[in-house]
């Protein structure tokens, strides 16, 4: 019976403690509500700190919506109930705004959030005027002129980017996430300003804290001494991979392995910038940005290996291409000052792809295609006067301007010390008398560098056919698109440059119709733009894998063990483009590098042969011994270490109920304390029915 009622007590015990945990679960639900949206984090250089952290438990504000910027003042001059999180618009998400509110402190700001209602958004760019200003060939205005917009290559610029920010700041797209909060403001904190001390207001809190402080050198010192000790990090190097191909599969080491440098051997790089970044966590796809550049890359490379004869016919067997996307550009030039770091050594390609290095003497010319943000308006820059230059851009116009095609382009000539922000720099401040030659149109985009700078940017519309989209295009077949549509604008530069290209290698002047196909562009503006889920990714997949995200693949260097979607699909698709198809090579034969199975456009399965691979994208600052990290030779990014970000809105009290409230407690403390201490003094009284403690000892017995 003891048994039964000590089991219907323990199971009556676990009853009631699962109802007060559901019921606790039930009350936090009520008190808050999360919102969805994307922070901004901090990264460190070798001087100083960029970005924005909360505090460790979470930063609080009291919800205030910016409509115009009169309504800054009133959090600015000594606001009754701080601190406060101004609800901030893109067009008045400007330096002077936010530079205002860092000086009041986080005192009176807490949090900042930024709600996308882009009615009267004209500009949203919070990069430098001049990137990588101090990282190029030279610092001065020669190269690059912040002060005059004419000489600058981005003069809608804040470099809020740049800044560091004592509070968080939180992005939110969702309008359903923007409803909610401008519901709760209304509801209970857009009324007499002047007594929100006396009420409950509306809050939010953001949890964004980040672990790094100072700089890199600081941040890594202390990361190596807690590693020492076995605990966690403070930050992270930026680093990546590059992804780069040839158009001939080069030879393979003897069989001894013994790296030969191999000097007849004659290359011409083409290359660009595979990364992008944005303020925000995530947010961000770089369309102008870089992805313009990735897509006339891409065509280049398909078009000029159908194109060009075997190597064997070429006038010179031993020429051959090398195409590489730089990851991490955005950053002080992360991939290319390794790849010219690992050329210096020797050291390129890496060990894994079993091939003979490459140094700066097999290297005939670079042709570094840079951002296109306008593709009628065209330059080929270049650091020095040459024959070089002045042959390439004459058969460059030579296609740009023949009747035959209908490009109707005319490509200008830059020889001078305004050299845009691209890979190049990083070759031309090794040797300034480098072959580098720069693609690049003027500067057009107001969103360089930011969330906005997405398809709209670029007013890309799908055109989703189903057309195979690998092979080439008759030049008279738009393939159902318009003559001035994006595609086909990537279409007729990337023909003029293949054309070029090929008729450097060849000696001859190419005279054929066929030029690169505007489809093939516009699958990976869609894949890189809308979703990874997309045919080309398919395609350059293994048959039956798994499929990409609804999403666009993240673009931003990230860290070791973070995320590497566009380097990853960048080597797929640029494996696929540049390989040689091997028909009479059975699937279960076709396992191991340089062959690779692809699915295809068609999903059946092809075997083929492939050259593509990855180089690191790591900054030499991180492998030097006793790096001076405030040199500037290499770059010194890190980002901080951070967990996960989360944003809620819940009723904050007023300080009246607050003040009422502890009182409360103190009182009720107080008494329970009194209240135990009389009836434990007045025991015996109270309790007098009960043995004493001593009645169930024997009495003494006699000795």
């Amino acid at each position: 019976m003891e048994k039964r009622l000590s089991a219907a007590a323990i199971w009556l015990l676990m009853v009631l403690y699962g109802a007060s945990v559901a019921q606790g679960e039930r009350t936090r639900d009520k008190m808050y509500k999360p919102i969805l949206g994307a922070s901004c984090f901090r990264r460190l250089n070798g001087t100083h700190q960029t970005g924005c952290s909360s505090t460790y438990s979470g930063s609080v504000g009291v919800l205030h919506r910016i409509n115009v910027e009169a309504d800054l003042e009133f959090l600015l001059a000594g606001p009754p109930s701080p601190p406060y999180a101004p609800m901030i618009p893109p067009h008045l998400f400007t330096r002077d705004n936010l530079m205002r509110l860092k000086m009041a402190g986080p005192q009176n700001i807490s949090v900042v959030l930024l709600v996308n209602q882009t009615n009267n958004m004209q500009q949203f760019s919070h990069e430098l005027n001049c990137p990588n200003q101090y990282s190029g060939i030279n610092s001065s205005s020669e190269t690059c002129d912040a002060t005059n917009p004419a000489k600058n290559w981005n003069p809608w610029g804040t470099g809020l980017l740049h800044e560091d920010f004592p509070f968080p700041i939180f992005y939110i797209d969702d309008t359903d996430e923007i409803e909610k909060l401008m519901q709760c403001f209304e509801k209970f904190n857009n009324k007499d300003y002047k007594t929100h001390a006396l009420r409950s207001l509306c809050a939010v809190e953001v949890k964004a804290f980040m672990s790094a402080a100072v700089n890199t050198e600081v941040c890594m010192r202390r990361t190596n001494f807690i590693n020492n000790l076995g605990g966690s990090k403070y930050c992270d190097p930026l680093e990546g991979r590059n992804v780069y191909a040839t158009v001939y599969p080069r030879e393979p080491l003897l069989n001894d392995g013994i790296e030969v440098l191999r000097t007849d051997e004659k290359i011409i790089m083409v290359t660009c910038r595979l990364d992008t970044v944005s303020m925000f966590d995530g947010v961000g796809v770089g369309a102008m940005d870089s992805l313009m550049g990735l897509a006339v890359f891409t065509q280049v490379a398909n078009l000029l290996r159908q194109l060009l004869p075997p190597q064997s016919s070429l006038p010179d067997s031993r020429r051959n291409i090398l195409f590489v996307t730089f990851n991490g550009e955005s950053y002080d030039y992360i991939g290319s000052q390794r790849f010219v770091y690992d050329m210096e050594r020797l050291e390129f390609p890496p060990e894994s792809a079993h091939s003979p290095p490459i140094a700066f003497d097999n290297i005939d010319f670079m042709l570094d295609i840079g951002t296109l943000d306008d593709i009628a308006n065209i330059k080929l820059h270049a650091l020095r006067g040459s024959d070089l230059a002045q042959k390439l851009l004459g058969q460059l116009n030579n296609y740009a301007r023949a009747s035959r095609y209908g490009f109707n382009l005319n490509i200008q000539s830059e020889i001078s010390a305004h050299i845009p922000p691209t890979s190049a720099q990083s070759f031309l401040r090794r040797d300034p008398n480098f072959r580098a030659l720069i693609l690049n149109a003027r500067p057009t985009n107001k969103y360089y560098h930011s969330i906005y700078d997405d398809a709209k940017n670029i007013d890309f519309t799908y055109a989703n056919t189903s057309k195979d989209f690998t092979q080439l295009a008759d030049v008279g077949d738009f393939k159902g698109l318009k003559a001035d549509s994006l595609q086909m604008k990537v279409r007729n530069i990337s023909s003029i440059v293949a054309l070029a290209l090929y008729q450097t290698l060849t000696g001859k002047e190419y005279t054929g119709t066929k030029v690169a196909n505007p489809l093939l562009a516009d699958e990976l503006l869609y894949c890189f733009l809308e979703s990874a889920d997309c045919p080309l990714f398919k395609a350059s997949s293994y048959p039956d894998s798994p499929t990409g995200l609804q999403l666009p693949p993240m673009r931003y260097i990230s860290v070791l063990g973070g995320s590497q979607e566009s380097s990853g699909w960048t080597y797929r698709v640029l494996g696929y483009l540049l390989s040689q198809p091997q028909p009479n090579i059975p699937k279960e034969n076709c396992t191991k590098l340089p062959l690779h199975y692809f699915a295809g456009y068609n999903n059946v399965g092809e075997c083929r042969l492939t050259t593509q691979n990855y180089s690191y994208a790591l900054s030499p600052a991180f492998l030097i011994d006793g790096y001076d990290w405030s040199s500037g030779q290499y770059s010194t990014w890190t980002e901080s270490t951070w967990s996960q970000f989360s944003a809620r809105i819940f009723l904050r009290p007023s300080n009246v109920h607050q003040i009422t409230t502890l009182s409360i407690g103190i009182v009720v403390l107080i008494v329970s304390f009194c209240l135990v201490y009389i009836i434990s003094s007045r025991s015996e009284v109270l309790f007098e029915d009960l043995p004493a403690s001593n009645a169930a000892l024997p009495p003494p017995t006699a000795c």
